[in-house]
């Protein structure tokens, strides 16, 4: 992949929350005590009427939320994907998720990007545990760009949203003008021998394995899925139907997640083969990023030597 500026998509979380403040009065942020990590500290400084910070304390963060959608007010929780997920869990399924009400979950750190942090804080089943919960919607950006896009349209939804970012910097793939519509894939390249699906950082390594693969003559569609839920089945029965293989790769454990989603629309069907890459049953654990996608196999290495054993067999 030819070299692309980097930059983490919590940045562009926080500097598209800033403009949506200054858009609307009614878009608040609740903080758990970590603005700076999360990129809220500037919406904080710039729209203190409009930021609560609760302390270190998720649950009462999501049941504050709740207050203010119930005034009207569009309320982004702000925390890790790990506590966002996890400790708040119960709170988002009975007070948002089944009272249906407009409240944002926005979490940073989402997957191995926590890096050295470590298994505690490596948030590798959020995507899993909030795609389960009836009435949620769940976003994972794929890049700068995706992120303030995606945020936006999060915001002009309405309902629950789980959005996920990360921490580390990923590759910016989109240009400003692309255009992002929630439960709609964007194909970020044509091809009809197999089908290559990402989600949040791993979009970029599945259009570095494309160019691998098209040196070799292999012609490889990319899609970025960047709503987990709800699914574009119309592009995951396209790509089985016109490829007949897929391969799915995520910064995520493997049960539950994009690969599952996409096995689920495969089973339906009766038709097409499905590889899917994500992190293994097992925790995380200290180390560079890079480094720990790598040793989960979640790189374009791996996707390019599943696209041929699909192609092969």
């Amino acid at each position: 992949m030819a070299e692309k500026k980097m930059i983490a998509t919590r940045v562009g979380y926080g500097d598209v929350m800033v403009e949506l403040g200054k858009e609307n009065p009614n878009i608040y942020v609740v903080d758990v005590d970590i603005a700076k990590s999360c990129n809220t500290d500037k919406f904080a400084k710039a729209y203190p009427e409009q930021h609560v910070n609760v302390g270190i304390a998720e649950q009462n963060a999501c049941g504050y939320a709740v207050g203010l959608a119930s005034t009207g007010k569009i309320p982004f929780v702000t925390t890790y994907a790990v506590f966002g997920s996890m400790r708040m869990c119960e709170q988002i399924r009975q007070s948002v998720c089944y009272p249906k009400m407009n409240v944002k979950i926005a979490c940073s750190h989402g997957g191995l990007t926590s890096a050295n942090d470590g298994a505690s804080h490596q948030g590798i089943e959020d995507m899993a545990i909030m795609r389960s919960l009836a009435n949620m919607t769940v976003v994972a950006p794929a890049d700068y760009v995706s992120a303030k896009a995606l945020t936006r349209a999060v915001a002009a939804h309405d309902g629950p949203c789980y959005i996920r970012f990360t921490r580390d910097a990923v590759p910016i793939i989109y240009d400003e003008d692309a255009v992002f519509e929630l439960g709609k894939a964007n194909t970020l390249k044509e091809g009809n021998d197999v089908c290559l699906i990402g989600i949040g950082d791993t979009v970029c390594i599945a259009l570095d394995a494309a160019e691998q693969l098209e040196k070799e003559g292999i012609k490889a569609r990319v899609l970025d899925m960047h709503t987990l839920k709800p699914l574009d089945v119309e592009a995951v029965t396209a790509a089985l139907t016109e490829t007949g293989r897929v391969i799915t790769i995520e910064d995520h454990n493997v049960l539950n997640g994009l690969g599952s989603a996409v096995c689920e629309v495969a089973a339906k069907l009766g038709r097409g083969r499905v590889h899917c890459i994500g992190i293994p049953d097992e925790f995380g654990e200290s180390g560079e990023y890079r480094a720990l996608l790598e040793s989960r196999g979640i790189t374009a290495e791996a996707m390019v030597k599943a696209a041929k054993e699909l192609l092969n067999n």
